[in-house]
């Protein structure tokens, strides 16, 4: 019998060994892809606050002559190939999640499609920041490159609650009936923590910190920028107040408890943190932290608003 003949027998054997329940491991990989895709907003913002962004002036190869970085390129060229190298890791773990989950493909159609297109959006990411570098990173550019990973920081959070039957079409966890307008004020605290983000990016573009000290800026008014970017923070806050407020008066336990004073904790740490920047220069270690809690604050928006639209209403 010749190997291609055998080929449906060999597969059926391998895919016989891999789960048919949503196991730990399932649920261990969909963690690691929220890790994954939040560090990888940290290494992002590191090579635009070290001024690496064109560590490797190139792409697809780190230079012409050198798919990696060289020593000659020193610490700018670690930096950024580092960050280039840390997408290969969610690549892995993404195809891992999509293995383990073969046998659930059908039954499971929601975890197979978000963990797709966690992997498919890899080398959507891999173009954009290729057109990062030739375009000498044009802060629009940069913009997107950032916003597609708050959309994969979403993404992973849907994720993990689906893979721990937090929310979604199979349940493993009961969640406690909600006022009715814990959902609306959710999704809308969601919404504004978006906004909030997509102009935090138009902010930053228009700020020093470029990824390298001839990278053009957007041109806008910096300062006034930063005021726009404030509303729909205050809003956020407001909301995720409110959340806390009818857990409070309700008595409400449960995941959506603990999601809305994480969220509320998270609003509070990424208002300090922005209110602290602008006022002292805007120093590059407290705008990686404030980059860094833009994607907590995705995460925990879309989880407080995910738990609230998949429990039932009083």
């Amino acid at each position: 019998m010749s190997t291609a003949s055998r080929l449906p027998q060999i597969l059926g054997r391998m895919t016989s060994k891999l789960p048919v329940t949503v196991n730990a491991t399932v649920r261990r990989l969909a963690v690691l892809s929220l890790i994954g895709q939040t560090v990888l907003v940290v290494t992002g913002g590191a090579v635009r606050l070290t001024a690496s962004g064109l560590g490797c002036p190139t792409w697809p190869r780190c230079t012409d002559g050198s798919l990696v970085n060289t020593p000659e390129m020193g610490i700018h060229g670690f930096i950024e190939f580092g960050n280039r190298l840390l997408t290969f890791a969610l690549a892995a773990i993404a195809v891992l999640m999509l293995v383990y989950l073969w046998n659930l493909r059908k039954e499971r159609k929601d975890l197979f499609l978000l963990a797709l297109g966690l992997l498919a959006s890899i080398p959507a990411q891999a173009v954009i920041g290729g057109i990062t570098v030739l375009t000498q990173l044009n802060p629009w550019v940069v913009g997107l490159h950032f916003l597609v990973s708050m959309a994969l920081v979403v993404i992973a959070t849907l994720l993990v609650n689906r893979a721990y039957g937090r929310t979604g079409r199979f349940p493993a966890v009961a969640l406690p009936a909600l006022p009715g307008a814990a959902r609306p004020v959710m999704a809308a605290v969601a919404l504004f923590s978006a906004v909030a983000v997509t102009l935090g990016v138009v902010v930053t573009g228009a700020g020093p910190h470029a990824g390298d000290a001839d990278a053009p800026r957007n041109d806008l008014d910096w300062d006034l920028f930063s005021h726009i970017h404030a509303a729909p923070a205050y809003l956020v806050t407001a909301g995720a107040l409110f959340g806390v407020f009818l857990v409070f008066r309700d008595r409400i336990r449960g995941p959506f408890r603990t999601a809305v004073l994480m969220l509320l904790g998270v609003t509070v740490l990424q208002a300090v943190i922005g209110f602290t920047q602008y006022y002292n220069g805007i120093p590059a270690l407290l705008v990686g932290a404030h980059m860094l809690g833009a994607a907590l604050l995705m995460s925990a928006a879309t989880n407080a608003a995910d738990l609230a639209r998949f429990s039932p209403v009083k």
